[in-house]
C-alpha cells in the first residue's frame, strides 16, 4: 500500500460516493476531518461511566471471520469479544488499564496467544498482568504478575523479538516508561527493566518492530518515537491546532514494507483520529467516526487497535477498533471499523 498526500479537494459529493452503500453518510465536519462510520459495535461493558479504555485484537490465521477482540472494563477486568460484538468470555481481573496481546508466544512447551495488560490495583506501584487466551473458547487464563516500578499503571504495549523474549512497556502518569524483558514459557520471569521517559503524563503506545522503535503518546505534548536500542527519544508529533488536539490518547499502525505505512493517533480533545505517514512522520490527514445507521458515532476515545489481515466479509481489508466513551446505553463500548473506509475517506492509495 502505497501513500500520497491527501485530497483536501475532494467535494462533499464525490466523498459521498466514494463512501457510499448501505449507510447515510453524515457531511464533513472542517474541525474533525471526513467521517467514517462502524460497522458493528461490541455489548457495552457492565461498570458505569468511564470503563472501557483499550481493545487488542487477535487474528485467528485458520478462520479470520473467528477472530477476537480483547477489551479492557478499567473497573472490573478482560473482556472479550467475537468480530459479531457478543462477548464471549469475562474475566474479573480488578482494575486494568490497557492490554495488548501476541499470538505463537512459547508458553508451556506450546505456542499460545499471550494477553497482557497494566494492572492498577496498586497506585504506588505499576504491575503488568499476563495471560493466555484459549483462541477456541476465548477463555482467559492468569499466568502472572509482575511488578515494573513506582507509579500507578497507565498505558501498556507489548512486541516480542527474534529469540522468542517478550518486550512490555508499561508507562505511568508520572512519565515514566518500564521497558520489561519477560521470559513466559514456564510462569513469568523478568529478564530486565529499563526506565525511559516523557515529561508528563502518557498513556497509548505502540512497537514497529519493523525498526525496533517505540511510540508514545504524551497526552498534552503529542507523539515520542523511541530508538529501542538506544533508548533515546524524540517528539516526532506535535499537538497541533486541526491536526492533533489534547488529550493524545491511543496509538495504531499500519505497516506497509520495510519501513512506510500509517501511523494513527486518538486525538481525544475533539472526538477524531489523525494519521501520519511512515517513516517521516508528516500529517496525512484526521477522520472521525460518525454515527451511522445502525451504529452510532465515537466521541472521546482513549484507546485504539489496528490490523490489516483479512477479517472475512465484514472487514476484507482490515479492521479498526476504538472505545467510545458515550453511547445510547450510557455504557461505554469498542465500535468496528472497516479500515478501508478509513483509506477511502482520506483518499489514500
Amino acid at each position: 500500500m502505497s501513500v500520497s498526500a491527501p485530497k483536501r479537494a475532494v467535494s462533499t459529493l464525490a466523498l459521498a460516493v466514494l463512501l457510499a452503500g448501505c449507510e447515510t453518510i453524515p457531511q464533513p465536519d472542517p474541525a474533525r476531518g471526513v467521517p467514517v462510520t462502524a460497522s458493528g459495535q461490541t455489548v457495552p461493558v457492565a461498570s458505569a461511566d468511564d470503563a472501557a479504555d483499550d481493545p487488542a485484537i487477535w487474528v485467528n490465521a485458520a478462520n479470520p471471520a473467528a477472530s477476537l477482540i480483547v477489551g479492557t472494563d478499567k473497573q472490573a477486568g478482560l473482556h472479550v469479544y467475537e468480530l459479531s460484538g457478543a462477548q464471549r468470555s469475562f474475566l474479573p481481573t480488578g482494575r486494568v488499564n490497557n492490554v495488548a496481546l501476541l499470538d505463537g508466544v512459547a508458553i508451556g512447551g506450546e505456542a499460545a496467544i499471550l494477553v497482557a495488560a497494566s494492572d492498577r490495583e496498586d497506585p504506588l506501584t505499576a504491575h503488568v498482568s499476563l495471560f493466555r487466551l484459549d483462541g477456541t473458547s476465548g477463555a482467559l487464563t492468569p499466568i502472572g504478575r509482575v511488578e515494573a516500578g513506582p507509579g500507578e499503571g497507565y498505558g501498556f504495549c507489548m512486541a516480542r523479538d527474534p529469540d522468542g523474549i517478550v518486550h512490555t512497556f508499561l508507562n505511568t502518569k508520572d512519565g515514566a516508561i518500564y521497558h520489561q524483558r519477560l521470559d513466559v514459557s514456564d510462569g513469568v520471569r523478568v529478564l530486565g527493566t529499563r526506565t525511559m521517559a516523557v515529561p508528563s503524563q502518557p498513556e497509548g503506545c505502540v512497537v514497529d518492530d519493523r525498526n525496533g522503535t517505540l511510540y508514545v503518546g504524551e497526552e498534552a505534548a503529542g507523539v515520542w518515537r523511541f530508538d529501542l536500542e538506544t533508548g533515546e527519544g524524540e517528539l516526532v508529533v506535535r499537538v497541533t491546532p486541526g491536526q492533533l488536539v489534547a488529550d493524545v490518547e491511543g496509538l495504531a499502525l499500519a505497516p506497509s514494507g520495510e519501513a512506510g505505512g500509517y501511523l494513527v493517533a486518538s486525538s481525544q480533545g475533539d472526538h477524531a483520529f489523525a494519521v501520519y505517514r511512515l517513516p517521516d512522520h508528516q500529517y496525512v490527514g484526521r477522520f472521525y467516526v460518525a454515527d451511522g445507521d445502525a451504529v452510532d458515532g465515537v466521541t472521546e476515545t482513549d484507546g485504539i487497535e489496528l490490523s490489516l489481515a483479512d477479517f472475512g466479509p465484514a472487514f476484507p481489508n482490515g479492521l479498526l477498533v476504538v472505545q467510545d466513551g458515550h453511547t445510547p446505553s450510557r455504557r461505554q463500548n469498542f465500535k468496528l471499523v472497516d479500515w478501508d473506509r478509513v483509506v477511502r475517506a482520506l483518499g489514500l492509495d
